[in-house]
């Protein structure tokens, strides 16, 4: 049983992506597919709230029940699970799995809650956190989108605030990616990404 378990995870080794809302992640990754889009691959993540209008099964989320989730959460077959506003949310094996199996680099975009749940998996994916410079330039970034109520934004400078404070810890990430200057930071996560970029590219060259 053990080698089909190690067979399973063959294939490049995962990004996990993560950091405050307003980081500016949303931006970098499109930077990053935009240039790379033969190397990256996103998992699709399970849900079981339903699907809004133009939202498709498999393609955008796993819609799924609350006792399916909750049976696979059991099962093992999650790799991280959480719940926001009274729905499920998480990323399963197969879905990693199955990027890994096109030799795309899977990206994983995940709050601190889910980093420590991987930590505890054999995924062992290369940790990247990316921060604002500072919570007084994040509070300016979120507000400047004018997309939330006053109380809704607390709440996430409140999460924000303890995400950054987490982001420190010694051995958490891997790399540490201050989102100053859009242009510096994508340069560095491209750094951090060129090794197994170009093992990617080489292998899709060879087959």
């Amino acid at each position: 049983m053990r080698d089909s378990k190690t067979k399973a995870m063959a294939g490049p080794r995962p990004v996990v992506l993560s950091g405050p809302s307003g980081a500016g992640k949303s931006t970098l990754l499109k930077k990053l597919m935009q240039e790379y889009d033969s190397v990256f691959g996103f998992s699709v993540s399970h849900t079981t709230r339903t699907p809004r209008p133009g939202e498709q099964d498999g393609k955008d989320y796993h819609f799924v029940t609350r006792e399916a989730m909750q049976a696979g959460i059991n099962n093992g077959e999650f790799i991280e699970s959480a719940e926001f506003s009274g729905n499920m949310y998480g990323t399963s094996k197969a879905a990693v799995q199955a990027v890994q199996a096109k030799n795309l680099i899977c990206i994983l975009d995940i709050d601190m809650q889910g980093v420590k749940n991987i930590k505890r998996t054999d995924l062992n994916p290369l940790y990247i956190s990316i921060q604002p410079p500072s919570i007084d330039v994040l509070e300016n970034r979120l507000r400047h989108r004018k997309t939330e109520s006053e109380e809704s934004l607390q709440r996430r400078l409140q999460i924000a605030t303890v995400d950054m404070e987490l982001s420190k810890e010694p051995g958490m990430f891997d790399v540490q990616i201050v989102n100053d200057n859009l242009e510096d930071a994508y340069g560095q996560l491209k750094h951090a990404l060129l090794e197994e970029i170009n093992v990617v590219k080489k292998v899709n060259m060879s087959s």
